[in-house]
């Protein structure tokens, strides 16, 4: 169990170490690692509203709408007011919002080859199976 601890533990900093690069490479140093983490969970859920959001971050919805209107504030999201209920909104990337979301993908397929060149097909495979039983949802 330990090694596996200090596996993830290098996968963790080496991912950050690629983020941080992508972010300095298309200039985006005002960003957080913490604030593109909302832009990619706010891509993945398809404009999510502060419920859905703070559901799926696992944090509480005063947390998320400080960090939602900070990001507003820096123009990478906008807020659109929901058709069934006026008193609800969903969060939309801008385009800022997109660009800095594509740079954050681009960390994690550098990640995903650094890795991939190191493996065989097959090992790759076997490792991409072993993920995903563990990251499922239940």
């Amino acid at each position: 169990m330990e090694k596996l601890v200090e596996y993830i533990a290098i996968l963790s900093r080496e991912i950050g170490h690629k983020e941080e690069a992508a972010k300095e490479q298309f200039d985006f140093k005002e960003l957080t690692l913490t604030q593109m983490n909302y832009l990619e969970t706010i891509s993945q859920l398809g404009n999510p509203n502060l419920t859905e959001l703070s559901a799926e971050m696992n944090l509480t919805k005063p947390t998320v709408k400080v960090a939602v209107d900070k990001l507003i504030e820096k123009g990478f999201i906008y807020r659109v007011k929901s058709d069934e209920d006026r008193r609800s909104a969903h969060f939309h990337l801008t385009v800022k919002g997109k660009l800095i979301n594509h740079t954050h993908d681009f960390a994690h397929r550098q990640m995903a080859e650094q890795i991939a060149a190191k493996l065989e097909p097959a090992e790759v495979g076997l490792l991409e199976m072993l993920l995903e039983k563990a990251f499922r949802k239940q």
